[in-house]
């Protein structure tokens, strides 16, 4: 591991006067470390943000509920008004990692996880992630779990974060603080597509401090999030969904779907609410079919797309008959 300066940041202005070429933000070091320890991150400084006074889940007077970036996933997950009112966003979380990565874990480090891709996590490897023009070799090699939905030449990989999946179907929004002064930006638009650049991965600017993510008010408390993946202790999604239903009289009058491993980013089944809403839930086969007509298998991962398909029909026929 590269030599590295340290410092423990107790105030948001503090810790944004710190950056700089070099430096990066340290959360609960769940996944940063690791990959420091590899050689595929090498910062020569940390900004140690944990103790930061930005931790806690707050319900505001509109409905909206807002989740401190320093706030450690096991918290979110266990916290009342998030199992009430965003059960879907708790199990994702408690999913995702065992307990204590997540009694470390942070809710802005979550967002900002690298890809789990094996080229990536191999300096020895090229990976245009990590050196930007040195190639993809997951396209003609092992990709069985990259992406399948709007992926390109330069990158498959798939998106790590249980967590982002959930809030991605519920239309979270992130705020975050820059020497400039505080912003926010949607969820939906917080990771970017993988065109010719993958290593560029959020729309964040350079030197950003994410302080918390909010969730809008919603019509809905019944959502569910499943995951499939390669074997029974925690492992990263194959495939996994996020979905909340408002279904009244048989008539779908609402609907959230969200897909986890299957993209670069968590992908927002736009195509399949839209087929959804304001019909009978009985369309919800055609309704998943229809939002996988986008996919493009590789050679060893079309299995997805079929698996892709099953899921959201199975969690949304599983909510409708809890309504």
């Amino acid at each position: 591991m590269k030599e590295f300066a340290y410092h423990r940041a107790t105030r948001v202005d503090e810790a944004l006067s710190l950056q700089g070429e070099g430096t990066k933000f340290l959360g609960g070091g769940t996944n940063l470390v690791d990959l420091m320890k590899q050689g595929v991150e090498t910062p020569s400084r940390l900004v140690d943000v944990r103790f930061l006074p930005l931790a806690g889940v707050r319900a505001e007077a509109d409905g909206s509920v807002v989740i401190g970036a320093t706030t450690t996933n096991s918290d979110v997950a266990a916290d009342p008004t998030v199992r009430r009112r965003f059960p879907a966003l708790s199990q994702a979380i408690l999913a995702g990692a065992s307990g204590q990565l997540r009694n470390m874990a942070t809710v802005g480090g979550n967002l900002l996880q690298r890809t789990r891709c094996a080229y990536f996590a191999d300096p020895s490897q090229p990976c245009n992630k990590r050196l930007p023009g040195s190639g993809c070799p997951a396209v003609a090699g092992e990709h069985h779990n990259d992406a399948v939905l709007d992926w390109s030449e330069h990158c498959v990989a798939t998106n790590p974060s249980d967590m982002a999946v959930a809030l991605a179907a519920f239309d979270a929004v992130v705020h975050y603080e820059t020497p400039d002064g505080p912003a926010e930006v949607p969820l939906s638009q917080f990771y970017l597509p993988v065109s010719d650049a993958p290593h560029r991965e959020t729309t964040l600017p350079p030197g950003a401090l994410i302080t918390a993510v909010s969730l809008p008010p919603q019509g809905m408390t019944l959502s569910r999030y499943r995951k499939v993946r390669e074997r029974a202790s925690y492992a990263f999604a194959t495939v996994s969904v996020a979905a909340g239903l408002d279904l009244r009289d048989g008539i779908v009058h609402d609907v959230r779907i969200a897909l986890g491993g299957v993209a670069s980013r968590p992908w927002r089944a736009y195509s399949a609410e839209e087929l959804l809403r304001g019909g009978p839930l009985g369309r919800v086969r055609l309704a998943a079919e229809r939002e996988m007509e986008a996919a493009k298998p590789l050679r060893d991962n079309g299995y997805k797309v079929t698996l892709a398909v099953n899921l959201i029909e199975a969690v949304l026929t599983e909510l409708g008959e809890r309504q």
